[in-house]
């Protein structure tokens, strides 16, 4: 049995608590708010896309601190929560806990641990001081890239709308006992977790998607139908993934899927409102510098040119301000 801590138990975090619960793991939640007041009287709902509804009476809180040396810790916040968090989960490191985070964009610790020039250096519109380099060492990390969707229809209870499938990978590439054990224990709970060896390449090829179609609904407030259904919108974003694309490929990570295959896979979202457009309409901040504002620096450094990503990149940062919220 594996003690997992989810640190951000909102609609990943809560899907991926429920699967390590289903196969019998000790889950503990991070969360805060009504939601965390909902899961600590009620627990944890989740109505599953079958249709069948489960609750998981699971011990959450809104500090990690006093939970103890845990197997794995899931991070699974906004890419603009994660900094202030690593301190604080100090407590629940032994040498070995693996730290695995499910974060959308390009993740702060992108160069750690790669062979090269590069190595270890920071993504400057993530990481501006270092500071989360020195929260937490590379080791204890485990890269996820989540393939699922799902949403937070109240307090303490997440709807999953679609997708089973998580790419997990050491960041140096290597197999581990550890990485086998996560894997194995979400797929004992109804995942579908695959270890991989290109971490990075996993990330790149979901990150096509979402540099071009988050923006893109949130400067329009279109659901995924429409953008499909406009070939104007789709032309920007067709644009957009090639450009991200040669950035990827520049940086040893080629995307091996083309425009139009990546482009058939947005199309399966259906009428989904997608994350950027969601967090607009509630008033959040929107996850920018971790989504475009990092392939626009990457694209910066390597001398690329970019001009329709860095336009788009413009217009959501100032829609962002607009709104009052933060761009990280």
């Amino acid at each position: 049995m594996l003690k997992v801590c989810i640190v951000g138990a909102g609609a990943i975090g809560g899907l991926m608590a429920a699967a390590f619960a289903r196969a019998g793991h000790a889950v503990t939640l991070i969360a805060r708010g009504a939601h965390l007041a909902a899961l600590q009287a009620r627990g944890l709902t989740v109505e599953r896309v079958d249709g069948r509804v489960e609750h998981h009476a699971l011990p959450a809180a809104d500090d990690p601190a006093g939970l103890g040396p845990q197997d794995a810790v899931v991070v699974a916040l906004k890419a603009y929560s994660v900094a202030a968090m690593l301190p604080r989960l100090a407590g629940l490191l032994r040498d070995d806990t693996a730290v695995v985070t499910a974060l959308n964009g390009l993740p702060w610790w992108y160069f750690y641990r790669v062979d090269g020039p590069l190595r270890d250096q920071p993504i400057r519109c993530l990481d501006p001081d270092g500071s989360m380099a020195r929260s937490l060492d590379a080791g204890h990390i485990i890269g996820c890239v989540v393939h699922v969707s799902g949403e937070v229809v109240a307090p303490g209870i997440i709807r999953h709308t679609s997708g089973r499938r998580y790419l997990l990978g050491e960041l140096d590439g290597r197999d581990s006992p550890r990485l086998r054990a996560i894997c194995a224990a979400m797929n004992a709970g109804g995942c579908a977790a695959e270890a991989t060896a290109r971490i990075r390449q996993a990330v790149w090829t979901k990150l096509i998607g979402n540099l071009s179609f988050n923006p893109v609904a949130a400067l329009t407030l279109a659901r995924m139908d429409e953008i499909n259904g406009n070939p104007a919108l789709i032309d920007i974003i067709r644009t957009m993934m090639e450009e991200g694309m040669r950035v990827a490929a520049h940086y040893g990570e080629p995307v091996e899927m083309s425009v139009e295959e990546r482009l058939k896979v947005a199309r399966s979202l259906g009428t989904a409102k997608i994350s950027m457009h969601q967090d607009l309409e509630r008033g959040r901040p929107l996850e920018i510098d971790a989504i475009v504002g990092s392939v626009v620096e990457l694209a910066h450094r390597a001398g690329l040119a970019t001009p329709a990503i860095q336009a788009i990149h413009a217009l959501i940062a100032a829609r962002a301000r607009h709104a009052g919220g933060a761009t990280g």
